[in-house]
């Protein structure tokens, strides 16, 4: 790997990158070479950002020090960022890692990607995914593996891990990801980076596809990471708002955060789950975690069975999540998905079954999992009465090796030396995303090997800038995001 030492701007954030552009301490050319010279010396070992448009970055960047010049003024002007490669950005290739899409070029911006241009971003390349966005790891056969700049034996997370590994590697200050299973919460707990999964439909989708289709999809969402909070609030800013027929008649006006000081707010905290095991060192940190909040007099109370039916919506959230996941498989798939399922015994009720039923369930089926779903999220707007954050683990475990057998059914979990289903453990991130509300990942702290280890802060239903408040107030009393060691 070549050596390339960080700069004063490499680990900054993007609001401070803006205030240096602003400010005339430094150019968006010269901030945008550092990236690009970063990004070549070790990337090579990384292999983060995938798609580079290093070019077009460079007149955009010279057009931006125009502006800066004129004395024009925008969120992020003259910041460079990448994007996952799932956006469509024009003239580059969108594939979502799968081969026979390889040669597939964007015609248009996805309009996430206009809104961050708009705000004078500099969008410099594309970062890596797992082929349909499916995974917790982020490899396919076009851009091969990601590896987490933590530790590169370990994964980055999926499936936007070229997202927070460049974020965590110095490339990128700001980043657009995208969570349907965990895909913005699961690497920016592996990777020791903020995350934000946004209250679901604030952000649009469309231009995040292979295909161009106006459709909101269910429970997806799109989301950014940052190295602060104060960068995911920024990104809010920039990218939520209601898009083409919506925004004829409609506007966002998200609400002030709860609450402005730590001691005023009161938290539950969730360490358990009755469907899937939580690694020691995970649950260690949240302790840890509460304790301090507590010393800060913070009103922390551990949630027992003040949460609403876990188990329930668990086995609500898989069929909407994998439904939405596999509308597009081809029909032969389907066929074999519906023939596997029917072979189930009917008393067969378990997370496998419903892994194989789903894709395939009927109307009649979704549309109760839809009902279901609404009542649990009468439960948790009730639960917020009382509560104004939930804390909860990202994920069941740190960042865990790199595994590439091709049937994540066949994958096995290693938690507290258990093995588990590999698949189980998308039911922490589960929680946030059936119900739609937001979730903010922050860093804590590292494990005993190494590896970051975050929390999931879960907020009531389109209050995401509290979840954030939270996050930044819990980020300036005991910290935030660091750079792995050995990239500083």
């Amino acid at each position: 790997m070549a050596t390339i030492k960080a700069t004063e701007y490499t680990y900054m954030t993007a609001a401070d990158q803006a205030k240096a552009l602003a400010a005339k301490k430094v150019s968006a050319i010269e901030l945008l070479d550092r990236a690009i010279a970063r990004i070549e010396a070790l990337d090579g070992v990384y292999n983060a950002v995938v798609v580079h448009d290093f070019d077009r970055a460079r007149a955009a960047a010279a057009e931006a020090d125009r502006a800066l010049a004129r004395g024009e003024r925008k969120p992020l002007l003259g910041v460079p960022m990448t994007v996952k490669e799932s956006y469509n950005v024009a003239g580059l290739p969108t594939s979502w890692g799968f081969p026979h899409f390889r040669n597939n070029i964007a015609k248009t911006d996805a309009v996430t990607v206009e809104r961050l241009k708009r705000a004078g971003a500099i969008i410099m390349g594309k970062t890596n995914v797992p082929v349909a966005l499916s995974d917790w790891q982020s490899y396919n056969d076009i851009y091969g593996q990601t590896n987490n700049p933590w530790n590169t034996a370990m994964s980055p997370g999926g499936s936007s891990g070229g997202s927070a590994a460049a974020v965590a590697a110095g490339y990128s200050a700001m980043e657009l990801g995208s969570d349907i299973g965990g895909s913005v919460r699961v690497p920016a707990h592996f990777c020791g980076v903020f995350g934000h999964k946004p209250t679901h439909g604030i952000i649009p989708n469309r231009g995040q596809g292979v295909t161009e289709t106006d459709r909101e999809p269910d429970v997806a969402v799109c989301g950014p990471f940052g190295r602060s909070a104060g960068d995911l609030a920024l990104a809010l800013d920039v990218l939520a708002g209601p898009d083409r027929d919506a925004a004829v008649g409609y506007r966002l006006e998200l609400p002030k955060p709860r609450h402005e000081r730590l001691k005023d707010f009161r938290v539950l905290l969730l360490d358990e789950h009755p469907l899937v095991p939580t690694d020691a060192t995970v649950r260690d940190a949240l302790a840890r975690l509460a304790g301090k909040l507590a010393k800060e007099g913070v009103n922390v109370t551990r949630a027992g069975n003040r949460i609403p039916d876990l188990a329930l919506s668990a086995r609500t959230y898989l069929p909407l999540m994998l439904s939405e996941m596999t509308v597009g498989i081809p029909d032969a798939t389907f066929s074999d998905l519906q023939r596997r399922a029917a072979s189930l015994a009917p008393e067969d009720k378990s997370l496998a079954a419903i892994w194989l039923r789903s894709p395939v369930m009927t109307h009649r089926d979704w549309m109760m999992a839809d009902y279901a779903r609404a009542a649990l999220r009468a439960q948790w707007r009730d639960l917020f009465r009382e509560w104004d954050v939930v804390l909860a683990p990202p994920f069941s475990t740190p960042a865990f090796p790199h595994d590439h057998i091709p049937d994540q059914a066949d994958r096995l979990a290693t938690i507290d030396g258990n093995k588990v289903p590999y698949t189980d453990q998308i039911l922490w991130p589960g929680v946030a995303s059936m119900l739609m509300l937001p979730a903010t990942v922050l860093p804590l702290e590292r494990t005993e090997g190494g590896l970051p280890v975050g929390v999931q802060i879960i907020g009531p239903y389109l209050e995401d800038r509290t979840t954030i408040e939270f996050a930044g107030l819990v980020e300036r009393a005991f910290g935030g995001f660091v750079p792995p060691p050995a990239l500083v």
